[in-house]
């Protein structure tokens, strides 16, 4: 088993080697690539973080070219050999984007004189530049490599210049080592950029050392990034960093992906094993180490059979910070009494259920509120709200989206804002400024779409919540849980200590209306109504049957950019949402975005890439990242308002006003013509279209079909076969999460 200590770099590594694929490049170029070889006449374009570089390349026939990629370590005057594939750009023609590149240092006193004075040598201009190469020729790189101090022989060179020239160049050289010798790693041009930044010119010993680092340091690099450039060192599969790094990466990905904030110890050993293609003995290893570091963190009380249970750091810190800050909210006896019932002014209309919410809200220091749509919940958060105000309480309102808080905002008359903005994020410190030592000011807190609080945005709020507040939660229990990890609201329920006041009486419907009776029949396990509405009546609800998931794909396309307008006079950009029940297919949200961009803004301008990703002016987008500093996050939902290609900056105005990005920050938007049910939640829309294939599958579950339908407003419609819809209705078995908060409070309350 190699020490990562001994591995060092080939020393038959190409010199200027600068592929992003390194397994093929030693290897001919498929038979789909083609080769471009000339020398850079010009950079046209190019990003900050090399991610992106347009460069116009003179042939050996004299024929200029195109190349467009992450060529953002090339310079004037160079020679560049690419692979790619040619394609046509409306606006700037026939291009080759590169998939790989090797630079070779220039031969032509030409290529020299204009490399040196691309910018390599700082203080070098055209004027220089000519003098060096016409005193020293095709020699002249050469010269500066080896025999620096014959500068001095150049007219006009004084002492100091000469100087400044040799430590420039032997700095351009060591920088261009290191990204040579990282990029032969497989380490793409961005990729380089930031880990240069991060280690200066230790990286290749940092890499060399502990390549798994990376994945913790740098921002793109992930655990399957990190072990491609072990294997490309010789590290092998059982290598005890790797074991110790992996074993984090599955407690990772399994918070990501299913939402898991804790994992069984025999499954985590399992599923490790079966990623890291090792025996689980040898995962045990790993564990071990990590849980010596403190990634890793064990809890010994098992799920009732005495095994223990194994968290990432954070999510530990989370659930048991959460775990205590309800504890002591549930046992506080501050703030004001709770009024007497009779005191309270309800409107007569209202059903027994939602009294006693309305009255439990006012009695109780932390209670719940459920139900499905239609039932009233907006009529009872109202009426909880004017009584409170009535007594001059202060209140506080959130929702873990923009959109959700703008709905209460509207439904109550009062200011409501995303917990994120509640909470105000201080940039400088990296921190929330409200927390347990400066606790929001408020008798009442009134949280609503409650569930999709994830256990870390849930641990941040409830930390903020001062001992004299009550807090009541909104949420429906039957939709899926967030998209982050745990199942905060399931939890609180399932704990058995707090109120929980289920709604269950539909309201909200008229003759014609079927989406609210047909989302409840879905909840209740049956097949929802499929009927046309009756001839010459626009209904709210719409069954076409398709197996063909192209053939769904174009009617999808049509009804949201022509039909649905005509018919119902809604606005396609900013009315109709596509969900779908997962990212990959044919009718998957990546190509239904495809589609549906190419329908809806084919013409926006400018436009700008980001890898393969195409963005547009006036694209519908949602941010798929928390980012504190910009104040956005993980689901919100806006247009591309601006974009500047001068400046490299573009803007996306949200519900909760502008955002200015730069290019290379728009790995965090994704386009959002389409996007998962998961990211629809805490979200309504004028009009929904959903497509229910035999290619979802894997993800036909009742919640997530009952989640969907409750995303519509006024208008319905299912695109797919019966017998996907026929699937999702009967599996009532959704993906349970392992969490422990139910537990630590159900143990705490007996205490």
């Amino acid at each position: 088993m190699p020490n990562p200590d001994a591995i060092a770099p080939a020393a038959s590594a190409p010199r200027l080697d600068f592929s992003l694929n390194p397994a093929a490049a030693t290897a001919e170029a498929s038979a789909a690539e083609h080769q471009v070889r000339g020398e850079v006449l010009r950079i046209v374009f190019a990003r900050d973080d090399g991610d992106y570089s347009v460069l116009r390349v003179l042939t050996p026939e004299r024929r200029e070219v195109t190349v467009v990629g992450p060529l953002g370590t090339v310079m004037e005057g160079q020679d560049i050999e690419a692979w790619g594939r040619w394609e046509t750009h409306r606006e700037h023609g026939r291009q080759l984007r590169v998939s790989r590149f090797k630079v070779l240092q220039p031969t032509t006193p030409e290529g020299i004189r204009r490399y040196l004075a691309s910018g390599v040598l700082p203080g070098i201009g055209k004027v220089y530049a000519e003098r060096i190469v016409a005193h020293f020729g095709e020699r002249t790189l050469d010269i500066l490599d080896n025999f620096p101090a014959r500068l001095a022989d150049v007219a006009g060179l004084g002492k100091k210049r000469v100087q400044q020239i040799r430590e420039a160049w032997k700095t351009a050289t060591n920088e261009r080592e290191v990204h040579v010798y990282l990029q032969g790693l497989g380490i793409g041009t961005s990729h380089c950029h930031r880990i240069v930044q991060r280690y200066g010119h230790a990286a290749p010993e940092v890499v060399r050392q502990n390549p798994y680092q990376l994945a913790g340091d740098i921002h793109g690099i992930g655990f399957l990034s990190a072990d491609r450039i072990a294997r490309n060192l010789g590290i092998e599969r059982s290598n005890p960093l790797r074991l110790q790094a992996g074993v984090g990466h599955v407690l990772a990905q399994m918070a990501e992906q299913q939402g898991h904030v804790c994992l069984p110890e025999p499954l985590l050993l399992q599923e490790a094993a079966r990623i890291l293609e090792v025996a689980p003995a040898e995962v045990a290893i790993g564990l071990q180490r990590a849980l010596l570091d403190g990634s890793v963190v064990a809890d010994g009380n098992g799920d009732g059979d005495g095994g223990r249970v194994l968290y990432p750091r954070e999510l530990f810190a989370a659930e048991t910070g959460l775990a205590e800050s309800l504890e002591s909210l549930l046992r506080s006896r501050a703030g004001a009494p709770p009024p007497p019932p009779a005191t309270l002014t309800l409107d007569p209309r209202l059903n027994a259920e939602q009294r006693q919410a309305v009255l439990r809200a006012f009695a109780h220091r932390l209670g719940i509120i459920t139900g499905g749509p239609g039932v009233g919940k907006t009529t009872v958060v109202g009426q909880i709200v004017a009584n409170a105000r009535r007594r001059r309480w202060r209140l506080l309102l959130a929702a873990p989206t923009g959109r959700a808080a703008k709905r209460l905002s509207e439904s109550c008359g009062l200011e409501a804002k995303t917990i994120h903005r509640l909470l105000h994020w201080d940039p400088q410190k990296g921190t929330f400024v409200h927390n347990r030592q400066n606790p929001l000011r408020g008798d009442l807190l009134v949280v609503d779409e409650a569930s999709m609080l994830d256990v870390e945005l849930a641990d941040h709020l409830f930390r903020a919540v001062a001992p004299e507040t009550r807090v009541v939660l909104v949420g429906d229990r039957d939709q899926l849980p967030s998209v982050g990890p745990g199942a905060v609201l399931h939890d609180l329920i399932a704990c058995g200590r707090l109120p929980v006041t289920a709604l269950a009486q539909i309201y909200r419907q008229d003759e014609h209306s079927r989406i609210v009776t047909n989302a409840h029949a879905v909840n209740r396990g049956e097949m929802p109504d499929l009927r046309p509405p009756p001839e010459g009546v626009h209904g709210d609800f719409y069954w076409l049957d398709q197996e063909d998931p192209e053939k769904a794909a174009d009617q999808i396309a049509r009804m949201v950019a022509e039909r649905i307008p005509a018919t119902f006079h809604l606005q396609p950009q900013a009315d109709i949402q596509v969900l779908a029940p997962m990212n990959k297919g044919v009718c998957g949200t990546l190509a239904l975005n495809d589609r549906l961009q190419a329908a809806l803004n084919g013409r926006g301008w400018p436009e700008f890439r980001v890898g393969d990703r195409l963005f547009r002016n006036g694209d519908r987008v949602m941010q798929v990242t928390n980012n504190y500093d910009k104040g956005v996050f993980n689901g919100e939902m806006g247009r591309i308002a601006a974009v500047e290609m001068a400046s490299k900056r573009f803007t996306v105005r949200y519900d909760l006003g502008p955002v200015d990005y730069g290019f290379h920050e728009a790995d965090q938007i994704r386009l959002a013509y389409a996007v998962t049910v998961h990211k629809s939640q805490g979200c309504e829309f004028p009009a929904v279209v959903l497509p229910l294939l035999s290619q979802h599958f894997i993800m036909l579950q009742r919640n997530l079909l009952y989640t969907a339908m409750t995303r519509a407003k006024r208008l319905l419609v299912l695109v797919g076969t019966r017998k996907a819809l026929a699937i999702a209705v009967r599996n009532d078995r959704p993906a349970l999460r392992f969490t422990r908060l139910a537990a630590r409070l159900a143990a705490a309350g007996r205490n």
